[in-house]
């Protein structure tokens, strides 16, 4: 929790982000992520005015325990005196307790922020989906909860003006963006009306930029032409090359000779990000099998 430190701007996770994406698809495919099609809404997690915190809290968590589909999870909230935002006992359940910062009773809009990665961490512990060490676990805890619809709320507790700041989670706000824009490209939602921060809904702004941009590198056929040229140069180095390498300027795709002859090219999906094998050859259409993402390519 970033409270009136310099919050980290930019995308210096976005390796860890993707990979966290590749590995949820992995975990829940196609229909399971189809069941988390819609985001928890605003009015489930917003307190009401006058509304009891303990009452409030509770009702907040059962809303996203509802979004994350945890249908046996219970949580119990309370509110101590600690250096992070939240903490979250992981047992076998059926009962979790969450403790919230004590700052929280005064900053009830932000619940539900705390709430969505702590109760992301139940999932992942259910689903036993982890990756090694504290820093690449919690990008992962705040991807997946911004991917399946509860961590919209994290980017709105981001706010930043001249003589402070505020940031919930370890990612920044514009690698948040850069997810929600992902979900919202593959559940056709629209977050941006949700934002109460500014700060938020700038972050997304460019995060989504950044989303686009997966969309229209070569050999996707949106690719502009400035990519094209590169990408057309550098398949002829590799046409002449016995042992191509990956290009080294800021591509992501990657040229290898097929065993029976012929090249092929390598490249992330621009949903899920596993990477996908395609012959040269001119247009071509490939389906990813992960997600099912079909994917017009000129090769």
């Amino acid at each position: 929790m970033a409270n009136g430190s310099e919050v980290v701007h930019g995308f210096p996770h976005l390796d860890t982000v993707r990979t966290a994406i590749t590995a949820l698809h992995r975990r829940l495919p196609y229909d399971g992520l189809r069941a988390y099609g819609s985001s928890v809404p605003p009015a489930d997690v917003a307190f009401a005015e006058g509304e009891d915190l303990h009452l409030g809290a509770q009702r907040v968590a059962r809303a996203l325990v509802r979004q994350l589909r945890l249908p046996d999870a219970r949580m119990i909230v309370g509110f101590r005196e600690m250096r992070h935002a939240a903490s979250v006992e992981l047992t076998a359940g059926p009962e979790y307790f969450i403790e919230l910062n004590e700052r929280f009773r005064r900053h009830r809009r932000d619940i539900g922020a705390a709430l969505a990665h702590e109760i992301t961490h139940v999932l992942l512990h259910r689903l036993g989906l982890e990756f090694h060490g504290l820093r690449d676990n919690e990008i992962l805890t705040d991807t997946v909860a911004t991917y399946l619809g509860a961590g919209w709320l994290l980017l709105d507790a981001y706010r930043e003006d001249e003589v402070s700041s505020q940031k919930l989670g370890y990612l920044t706000p514009e690698e948040f963006g850069y997810v929600l824009a992902g979900r919202a490209l593959v559940f056709g939602e629209d977050p941006s009306v949700w934002f109460t921060s500014p700060q938020g809904y700038d972050a997304y702004t460019e995060g989504r930029a950044r989303a686009l941009r997966d969309r229209r590198r070569p050999p996707l056929s949106a690719a502009g032409w400035n990519g094209r040229r590169r990408y057309a140069k550098d398949r002829r180095y590799a046409v002449d090359h016995p042992d191509p390498v990956r290009p080294g300027h800021e591509s992501s795709y990657a040229f290898e000779h097929a065993p029976g002859g012929g090249l092929r090219v390598s490249f992330p999906c621009p949903t899920c990000h596993q990477r996908i094998r395609v012959p040269v050859r001119g247009r071509v259409r490939a389906r990813c099998g992960l997600c099912r993402t079909v994917l017009e390519c000129d090769t």
